[in-house]
């Protein structure tokens, strides 16, 4: 951003019942019973032992000692207590300072963003049409949020949490670089003399550094206001990919307007050939502060973030500067670089879905969950079959099923948490009630 100067069907294929839950093609002899075997028992015993938290079967008593939240994970059978009264009041002031803070920076994002739409609309030239331009700058953003559906659908963030980063992008980051970015800009042009000598250091200093430190923080106040929100590299990337949305949409509706007798050419510029930089670039921070939660240092984000921001920066002033003075680097850099993201991406997801699928593998072997519905639940056929069927037979099936693959997915980030050392204080009584839905919702579906 410059300166602103004014301008399975029925009889289809084969569906078997695991107990409660769908897998095409995969059946099973028997429904699993919720008391093992002495035999089972044994096994289980000495799996678990192995791993670092225990997790009892079904129907079992819950262990009497109150586990330790950055080392162990309880997950007691169904109709167990309550989670300990000292867990309680933690996480309920710690629910409504998040709720406190959404709404804040909601309200702020919602008003800077109502406010920079006004001064475009105000200072437009004759011709211009706030209207076309917000209409043109929304086809790229939906680019950009079906991608991040994509990459985020094996466990998706709570949208009003992402409604707050978009508004942050939108409403805060683009009204904060617009006034520092023009300021230096002015600043620049006075001192030397040359209006040229402006725009270039807003273009190639001031903007990189100032959007993608405004951008980077707001990743870093969800980070540090919803951490349980953030799981891994791929969450990371996913709120900057959504922060870094909403400043490309402010901006573009900035740019539409100003250079409105040049639309086709600033449309296929902005919306066609670089749709995702400020996305790429912002991504660099998201992913700095999304692996640090998985590390044990709860303070590592101290030192990644930095690192995250200076790649971000980097990139955005390589984009800024190298890219306009020889654009045929576009085609020799951005593309081969875009690709190799591309697979970074696609890696990060399938690692995702690994960890996910270890984690459920915890639960399978405690009872909770058939081998093959850990399978179901993982892959993208397996849970595509399992809406299938589910459609075949009601709103409630439907329901139960999205409860259900919602519950274990959650289930699988708690656990991993508890394992990297960042449970929180009611994290007894958060996997008593995803363990409880799970058990609601196989409940529903074996009526089929």
């Amino acid at each position: 951003m410059g300166r602103w100067d004014g301008g399975p069907d029925r009889a289809g294929r084969p569906v078997c019942v695991l107990g409660v839950l769908v897998m095409p093609g995969v059946c099973a002899g028997r429904t699993r019973s919720s008391r093992a075997s002495p035999i089972v028992d044994n096994i289980r015993r000495r799996a678990m032992a192995r791993s670092r938290a225990i997790i009892p079967a079904p129907g079992a008593e819950p262990r009497s000692a109150a586990p330790a939240p950055t080392s162990s994970a309880t997950a007691p059978g169904p109709g167990a207590p309550a989670a300990p009264a000292w867990a309680q009041p933690t996480a309920m002031r710690r629910r409504r300072r998040g709720d406190i803070a959404k709404y804040v920076l909601t309200a702020l994002g919602a008003l800077g963003l109502a406010g920079l739409l006004w001064l475009i609309s105000a200072t437009a030239d004759e011709g211009a049409s706030l209207t076309e331009a917000v209409i043109l700058a929304l086809i790229p953003l939906l680019v950009v949020l079906l991608t991040v559906w994509w990459i985020d659908r094996w466990e998706p963030e709570p949208p009003s949490v992402l409604l707050t980063a978009f508004l942050w992008g939108a409403g805060v980051s683009t009204v904060v670089s617009l006034v520092v970015n023009t300021t230096a800009s002015i600043a620049v042009a006075n001192a030397t003399g040359l209006i040229d000598s402006g725009e270039l250091v807003s273009t190639v200093v001031s903007a990189p550094i100032i959007e993608e430190t405004t951008k980077g923080l707001g990743v870093l106040i969800i980070f540090l206001v919803w951490r349980r929100c953030f799981n891994g590299a791929v969450d990371g990337i996913v709120y900057a990919a959504v922060v870094a949305a909403g400043f490309a949409f402010a901006e573009n509706i900035l740019y539409f307007v100003r250079y409105f007798d040049e639309i086709v050419r600033t449309f296929v510029m902005r919306a066609i050939a670089s749709p995702f930089a400020h996305v790429t670039f912002t991504a660099c921070t998201g992913l700095a502060i999304g692996a640090s939660a998985r590390r044990r240092s709860r303070s590592a984000w101290v030192w990644m973030t930095p690192i995250g921001l200076a790649g971000a920066i980097a990139l955005h002033a390589f984009w800024n500067g190298v890219l306009a003075a020889a654009p045929a680097l576009y085609f020799v850099v951005v593309i081969p670089f875009s690709l190799a993201c591309i697979g970074l991406v696609i890696w990060l997801r399938w690692r995702e879905r690994m960890t996910m699928r270890r984690r459920l593998d915890d639960y399978a072997r405690a009872g909770w969950l058939d081998p093959a519905e850990v399978t179901m639940i993982t892959t993208g056929s397996g849970r595509s079959a399992a809406r299938h069927w589910a459609r075949a037979r009601g709103p409630a099936a439907v329901e139960a099923m999205r409860d259900l693959l919602r519950a274990a997915s959650s289930l699988a980030v708690l656990r991993q948490q508890a394992l990297d050392g960042h449970a929180e204080a009611d994290h007894a009584a958060q996997e008593r009630e995803l363990l409880e839905t799970v058990r609601r919702s196989k409940q529903v579906l074996v009526g089929w």
